[in-house]
């Protein structure tokens, strides 16, 4: 979240989006630089990237050094309510951000089939104290160029976190495997449609995440469109309360070559093709008590053609009794327990995911194995 309020109606009421070119702060950036307004900005690497102080959630003060591509939140008196929007996004991006552009980017680029690799490394110092998140943003729009907000959507890639926070909307997705790691998927639609993952196991830093991945995955979700384009990508900290130390040791993004097609065979295959429609499926416990827990089971389209239903199936060995489900039909023989999708959730796409929870009785069931049939 930059420089705008975004759908959070009454922040946006407050506070009018003003153009962040006309009062930025442009910097030398030979050495390390202080910034403390509001919009204050300094381009770094050469104009490769820009760092932003980008208080837009707040009236209350913040200052970052910045030091090439590496800043740290030296001061900030933020007190926002965490159930609300954050205060401020510190941040460092790579091309255009409201207009404000950064050189020899190689964005934007269009999200097509042929859309090129786009991946970053990012590495953070994350102080225990504070609620903030340490979070990418990505900015797609309609059109290859934007002097304003986008018209598109804004993905957001929460590393981790501290306090409670969360993204803006509902969790729609739990365990969704991307990049060689697992993420929660949160959605809403603002003036632009928000798409947020979250890491379920935090990192402070990530080497070559593959951020076509994301898009590809968001695609699939009807967040963004095929024919829209990746104009600007973000790290940063949202900050709700406190963030004085957060830091960014360093940030680089690389957008790499368009990876041609290969041509189809010429002959057909030997054998005709089965259906390639697969799934599996896995269960977590969230909490449990004397008497009961919570669990959720993610189903994984793990084949090569989407899903139009799926029926997860277990047996529970300590006795337990569901209580209740939610997002699945989930009924119960025995120790069998059987789970078919909803109405709304049983289409999933290529490597995508969804899940279901219930609730049950008895002791915690740990980790069964769970299996998964293809609709």
């Amino acid at each position: 979240m930059k420089a705008r309020p975004k759908g959070w109606t009454a922040l946006a009421a407050a506070l009018p989006a003003i153009p962040l070119a006309l009062f930025s702060l442009i910097a030398p950036a030979d050495a390390a630089t202080r910034l403390c307004g509001a919009t204050d900005t300094v381009s770094v690497a050469g104009g490769e990237y820009v760092a932003q102080n980008n208080i837009w959630g707040a009236d209350t003060p913040q200052c970052i050094t910045v030091d090439g591509t590496s800043f740290t939140v030296d001061s900030a008196g933020h007190s926002n309510s965490t159930s609300g929007a954050p205060a401020s996004y510190p941040s460092l991006f790579k091309g255009c951000h409201w207009g404000q552009c950064t050189t020899g980017s190689g964005l934007p680029v269009q999200v097509d089939g042929d859309m090129p690799a786009v991946t970053s490394d990012w590495s953070t110092t994350l102080p225990g104290t504070g609620s903030y998140n340490a979070a990418y943003d990505l900015w797609y729009n309609t059109t290859p160029s934007t002097t304003g907000a986008p018209d598109g959507a804004e993905m957001m890639i929460w590393l981790d976190y501290n306090g409670p926070v969360q993204p803006a909307g509902t969790r729609v997705a739990t365990g969704v495997p991307i990049s060689g790691a697992t993420w929660d998927v949160w959605t809403t639609q603002m003036d632009w449609r928000y798409i947020a993952y979250v890491r379920t196991s935090g990192t402070s830093a990530v080497d070559d995440l593959d951020l076509r991945a994301f898009t590809r995955d968001a695609i699939a979700r009807d967040a963004v469109e095929e024919d829209w384009y990746l104009i600007d990508v973000e790290a940063g900290f949202e900050l709700w309360q406190g963030g004085q130390g957060v830091r960014t040791n360093a940030f680089s993004v690389d957008v790499g070559a368009t990876t041609e097609p290969t041509d189809p065979p010429t002959d057909p295959p030997t054998d005709p093709p089965g259906d390639e429609r697969q799934c599996s499926a896995t269960l977590r416990t969230d909490n449990s008590w004397n008497s009961g827990f919570t669990a959720t089971v993610t189903v994984t389209n793990t084949g090569d053609e989407p899903l139009s239903g799926w029926t997860a199936g277990w047996t529970f060995t300590g006795g337990q009794q569901i209580v209740n489900g939610w997002n699945a039909t989930v009924t119960q023989s025995g120790a069998d327990v059987r789970a078919v999708n909803a109405n709304y959730n049983g289409a999933v796409p290529e490597g995508g995911s969804t899940s279901f929870g219930f609730q049950g009785n008895g002791p915690a069931p740990g980790t069964p194995a769970v299996s998964c049939t293809a609709g």
